[in-house]
């Protein structure tokens, strides 16, 4: 079903990058769209993960760096029956995670410094069988290549706007498409691609804190450790980027109201409240 959802994604993404180029470049920009489009296919199914850890200055762990998170990492892949995956650590305080990889035998899990510092070790345990969940539900490559098709898509759309306004395209009939057209696309463009990353983002949270509650056999660890780093993430701000996002166990992006309701990741008082109802049998 995720090998579906894959490749549905990339043609979604694919047709988004080309109504992008057809408003931008008309004929030509569609075609030279569609050549990139097909670029990112391929670079983001094989390469996407070493993308996104570089993106954050990941670095590969060993097990004497980080022993106790080796050790919990290898007792949760033996009850879950995964193979192990690297291990990453991202500098910074805000507390965070995010799987990533094109599948469980291509994986890696980072994490931040700060969530060591924050969690206790059953905590941390319920972080780690949250990330091993979207290992073991292989939606790790649809997160994946959602940031890097997202980023691309900004970005363009950034590049566009400098580019109207030093000059860019004279004729408002070149090729049928006109400068009115190209303004409502780089507006339209991200706001498409983060409702694409929503869409599933969302629905894939549940299922990892479910999936990764069943697997640490503990889901008050799991449902105490979001609390945590909900309300860390709110007060100490991380270098994250807008199409990476939804990566991470909770939003590294702190907001408004706005900023909640275009949030890639479910209501954190839900995700709560489901984890203790697998305990209590109801949310309290």
């Amino acid at each position: 079903m995720n090998t579906m959802k894959t490749f549905f994604l990339m043609g979604v993404l694919t047709v988004l990058f080309v109504a992008i180029g057809g408003a931008l470049g008309g004929q030509n920009g569609m075609t030279i769209a569609l050549l990139f489009a097909g670029v990112m296919n391929f670079v983001s199914y094989w390469w996407s993960d070493k993308i996104v850890l570089k993106m954050y200055g990941a670095k590969e762990l060993t097990r004497s760096d980080a022993p106790d998170l080796f050790d919990i990492t290898h007792e949760l892949t033996q009850r879950g029956n995964l193979p192990m995956p690297k291990l990453y650590m991202i500098d910074g305080e805000q507390p965070n995670a995010f799987a990533t990889g094109r599948d469980p035998n291509h994986s890696a899990v980072a994490v931040t410094e700060g969530i060591s510092r924050l969690l206790s070790h059953d905590e941390l345990r319920g972080v780690i069988s949250h990330e091993l969940a979207h290992i073991k539900n292989r939606d790790i490559l649809i997160g994946t290549i959602t940031a890097t098709f997202a980023g691309a898509i900004s970005y363009i759309a950034n590049m566009a706007q400098w580019a109207m306004i030093f000059g860019g395209r004279h004729s408002d009939d070149e090729e049928g498409s006109s400068p009115i057209t190209g303004i409502v696309m780089m507006i339209v463009a991200p706001i498409a691609a983060m409702l694409v990353q929503m869409a599933i983002s969302r629905s894939r949270e549940f299922l990892a804190d479910e999936t990764g509650a069943q697997m640490s056999g503990n889901p008050l660890s799991l449902a105490n450790a979001l609390r945590k780093l909900h309300s860390i993430a709110e007060q100490i701000p991380m270098n994250a980027t807008p199409a990476t996002a939804h990566m991470f166990i909770v939003n590294p992006l702190s907001g408004g109201a706005i900023m909640r309701l275009f949030s890639t990741h479910p209501p954190m008082e839900e995700r709560i409240a489901r984890l203790e109802a697998m305990v209590y049998g109801r949310a309290i």
